[in-house]
């Protein structure tokens, strides 16, 4: 009889672990389902990851043409140079969140947002030195912006595709706001306060 009840102790201890484990994960898989996450096969894909990817999109569609511009408007070697480097790295970034959009099901925009559109504006009707100031402080500002999304979405990701790509964009942005600081035409004054 000792180990008919033994069984039935584990039998009973097996089925309030089950219970337990049913009250509470399958809460927590409808409240993520609630929050607009989706399954995917590299971890479940926030709405945040989402508007990551829609956000490099939306940086390559202004900051090509930005670059392209650089080239053609400007005296300055140094934003010559830093319009290369954002025209060539966008390029391939904007190649890379193509394919990551794909695989995760995610769509993105063909046209800069109605900001970016603005700040092509801007540069559109500028030559010389005053383009070179409009380049360098909009293109800076916007990437002390994007650089807090994707250390916040590298830092916080469940999906490891979009962990990933974060770093990859991490590794872009750091290097255009250096290159961007080099010509000499940020101005520091007009970036946002970090926040304590």
């Amino acid at each position: 009889m000792r180990f008919r009840f033994g069984e039935l102790v584990v039998f009973a201890v097996f089925l309030f672990a089950a219970a337990v484990a049913v009250i509470v994960v399958v809460p927590q898989e409808q409240a993520t389902a609630q929050q607009g996450f989706t399954s995917t096969r590299w971890g479940p894909l926030s709405p945040a990851d989402r508007d990551f990817l829609v956000k490099v999109r939306w940086a390559g569609l202004w900051e090509i043409p930005a670059g392209r511009w650089a080239q053609e408007r400007s005296t300055n070697e140094k934003v010559k140079i830093a319009g290369n480097h954002l025209m060539v790295d966008h390029a391939k970034l904007d190649e890379a969140v193509r394919a990551e959009a794909a695989a995760l099901g995610v769509l993105l925009p063909n046209e800069p947002n109605p900001d970016q559109q603005r700040w092509l504006g801007e540069m559109s009707n500028a030559t010389g030195a005053q383009f070179d100031q409009i380049f360098a402080d909009r293109l800076r500002a916007a990437h002390g912006k994007v650089f807090a999304t994707v250390a916040a979405i590298r830092a916080g990701t469940r999906n490891e595709r979009i962990r990933a790509f974060a770093a990859e964009a991490n590794v872009v942005v750091m290097k255009h706001m250096r290159v961007l600081e080099e010509t000499g035409l940020v101005d520091y004054s007009a970036l946002p306060v970090p926040q304590v």
